[in-house]
């Protein structure tokens, strides 16, 4: 099986005649149970992107809700310009699968314009190997050829903080872990960066976290979103990104979590934040 496209699979094409709806064949390639969360909101944000039809506007920050779950196969999205000023545009877009009785994800974004300010960067890339020297994994969990998520089938990763939770004799350490991710098909933007419109699949990584703060002794938990916040900061340059998550709090049931994103350079080209319902893992049959 050859590795799928992530821009090939999020395009989305204008339905005529109607305007700010555009419409996605999806198909199940970027399945974890269902179709992974932040490709959902990938597809929204490129309809988005279509409506505003300015390259002058980069994407700043996006925040979804994710209502309900999304099937593969045909989805559409009503996009609706909230503001268009002369340095920023926000936007809102509704994504819907087929037949379904309400939004499955509803996305809120700001784009804004270069201005001049000053460039600080707050925090530090930790001291990691790189990702030719880390763990390589074929999942977060380590799992070989019987992984049920079809989305590993189109990505590469490597363990850079943490210890391989998939081997034997690990044990419990703080709420903090780290994967390198790299698409096995190049996602690039006009200019030859790392698309950003890519990272939102990546930055919904962040249940490894609370895992490794749980230990090995504790029962595998699902921990699907309830919502996705990502603030894209600057260009990523290369093709690795690591996802530094860091699980803040876990209670009732629900967890709160966080991550710094960093390309090959160390520069923070991302973050993001997410709330996360605790279910317990049905045992495969």
């Amino acid at each position: 099986m050859s590795p799928a496209d992530l821009a090939r699979d999020t395009a989305v094409v204008a339905v005529p005649k109607v305007p700010g709806t555009y419409v996605c064949a999806l198909p199940d390639h970027w399945n974890y149970f269902n179709p992974c969360g932040g490709v959902l909101m990938t597809i929204a944000l490129r309809a988005m992107v279509a409506e505003l039809s300015d390259p002058g506007l980069f994407l700043l920050s996006a925040t979804t809700i994710f209502c309900q779950a999304v099937q593969p196969g045909d989805v559409t999205v009503e996009v609706k310009v909230l503001r268009r000023g002369d340095s920023a545009a926000q936007l809102r877009a509704c994504l819907t699968g087929r037949n379904q009785p309400g939004p499955g994800l509803e996305v809120t974004a700001t784009f804004v314009r270069e201005r001049p300010g000053p460039d600080v960067l707050g925090v530090e890339m930790p001291s990691v190997p790189g990702p030719d020297e880390a763990v390589k994994t074929t999942t977060r969990r380590g799992e070989q050829h019987d992984s049920p998520f079809n989305i590993y089938k189109h990505l590469e990763l490597a363990l850079a903080i943490g210890e391989p939770m998939w081997k034997p004799g690990w044990s419990a350490g703080p709420a903090h872990a780290g994967f390198w991710y790299r698409y096995k098909v190049p996602q690039r933007d006009a200019h030859g960066h790392f698309d950003p419109l890519a990272l939102p699949p990546i930055a919904d990584t962040m249940p490894p976290a609370l895992a490794r703060k749980l230990g090995p002794d504790h029962e595998r938990l699902l921990m699907p979103s309830l919502d996705l916040t990502v603030y894209f900061l600057a260009p990523a340059h290369g093709e690795w990104i690591l996802v530094e998550s860091f699980a803040e709090r876990a209670r009732a049931g629900f967890a709160v979590a966080s991550a710094n994103l960093w390309d090959e350079r160390g520069e923070l080209v991302a973050r993001a934040a997410q709330t996360m319902t605790l279910r317990k893992r049905k045992p495969r049959a």
